[in-house]
């Protein structure tokens, strides 16, 4: 069941609080595997979820990657004892691409610590990196001990593709990472190119709409096993 890889994620700007109780109700109610939400609604988010299993999400450093190491340590630290359980942070992205690999770790190091027990997922931004830049960062993401690489804010010029979820993901074997693939996942297929290519958790807004086309995926499956049966049976009639 493609709900138990999905963060259904509200991060615009103009989300309001009831738009975050709506999100949860949909998380609850489909029993996703988590949420993912600004810092601010985080506890909000975590008094709605209350006793149902799914998981708070938030980020920090969002969207840019240029706020101080110590500003995201301490969002980060602010975010877990607010109730979140996993921390999306955004790298560094001009000190990779300028080659400070020393700053890049450092700065995804201090998140991890900060976090405690909170899993960090560290977001690259696949869009602005060449193919060496995705191998380096994931490098880094083990080093500094983060649990997951992630593609995309959502907010650059491009989201995932499957092309780069298996890249990463075949890095992400060889360190002990994890993959989220994340932005422009807007229906099934595409979700299960995601998680084909080897990414663990979905980042995506669309999450009702996926399930409910992997359920008429399945219903239209079965319908059509159904009428092969009924007319092999017809034939040997």
């Amino acid at each position: 069941m493609i709900e138990k890889h999905i963060e259904h994620t509200l991060l615009k700007p103009e989300a309001t609080a009831a738009d975050i109780i709506a999100l949860c109700r949909e998380a609850a109610r489909h029993r996703f595997l988590g949420v993912c939400v600004n810092p601010c609604f985080v506890p909000l988010a975590k008094q709605q979820l209350a006793g149902t299993g799914v998981k708070v999400v938030t980020v920090v450093g969002f969207p840019l990657g240029c706020d101080e190491s110590a500003v995201k340590a301490e969002a980060a630290r602010r975010a877990v004892k607010n109730g979140a359980d996993e921390v999306d942070m955004v790298i560094n992205i001009g000190a990779l691409k300028g080659g400070d690999d020393a700053l890049v770790t450092e700065d995804i190091r201090q998140v991890v610590a900060a976090s405690g027990s909170a899993p960090v997922k560290v977001i690259i931004e696949t869009c602005l990196l060449d193919r060496e830049e995705k191998i380096r960062a994931c490098g880094l993401i083990a080093r500094a001990g983060a649990a997951f690489v992630k593609t995309s804010t959502g907010f650059g010029k491009g989201g995932a593709t499957r092309d780069d979820v298996a890249l990463l993901s075949g890095e992400a074997k060889k360190l002990g990472l994890r993959v989220k693939a994340a932005g422009g996942i807007r229906d099934y297929p595409t979700a299960k190119a995601m998680l084909e290519a080897g990414a663990e958790r979905l980042g995506c807004s669309a999450g009702v709409k996926l399930a409910e086309e992997e359920r008429l995926s399945g219903s239209s499956g079965g319908a059509q096993k159904r009428a092969a049966g009924a007319g092999a049976e017809e034939a040997k009639a």
